[in-house]
């Protein structure tokens, strides 16, 4: 299959998009703290929400799933094979968690990687959506259900024939999920880590 060469130029915009820090510009709107310098200094969702409110929380969450949504979306679009499509949504991703607005230093790219998988795979990303919830309500702890859905992805991808082409990047995506969490794992171990709906510990 011949590809245009133009289509490769969605991978660096894809990287772009992804580097749009949601989180910092949603607080700058609503005048809330910035991420970077409050909670747990994390420009994600979870610590906008905890540090800027519910509602700032909430709008980056959405921004951030959509950075990931759309250019793999429009990758399957234009008919791409499965490794351009999923190079741009790793590249989105890479944005999300390597940021070159802010230095390189971004967030732990949960949001953007269930934008990227809603769209290459809605089975699998329910069902890692419902790991997810489980593991949470039963640790209460975002960090932790964050780690075990990501991990989960790629075994639900390999009983889906028609996404296995997806695997590649479903793994990449949980090995650097998990390793962005290196701090919340050592909080965990030292039982000092953030829990849902409580205190530390």
């Amino acid at each position: 299959m011949h590809i245009p060469v133009l289509y490769y130029l969605l991978i660096p915009a894809a990287y772009l998009l992804g580097s749009v820090p949601t989180g910092v510009l949603v607080t700058r709107a609503y005048g809330g703290v910035d991420p970077r310098k409050a909670g747990s200094g994390n420009i994600g969702a979870t610590n906008v929400g905890r540090t800027s409110g519910k509602l700032a929380g909430i709008l980056t969450l959405a921004g951030d799933v959509l950075k990931g949504a759309i250019p793999v979306l429009i990758a399957i679009s234009l008919g791409l094979d499965s490794i351009l499509i999923s190079l741009t949504g790793l590249a989105a991703f890479l944005g999300h968690i390597f940021p070159v607005f802010l230095g390189f230093r971004g967030g732990k790219g949960v949001a953007t990687a269930l934008g990227v998988m809603t769209v290459i795979s809605p089975a699998a990303t329910i069902l890692s959506a419902l790991v997810f919830v489980l593991a949470a309500a039963i640790k209460r702890y975002v960090s932790l259900a964050s780690m075990i859905a990501a991990a989960s992805l790629p075994i639900f991808l390999s009983f889906l024939h028609r996404d296995r082409p997806y695997m590649p990047l479903a793994i990449a995506i949980a090995v650097l999920i998990i390793a962005k969490h290196k701090d919340n794992i050592k909080r965990l171990a030292n039982g000092a880590e953030n829990r849902i709906g409580g205190p530390k510990g």
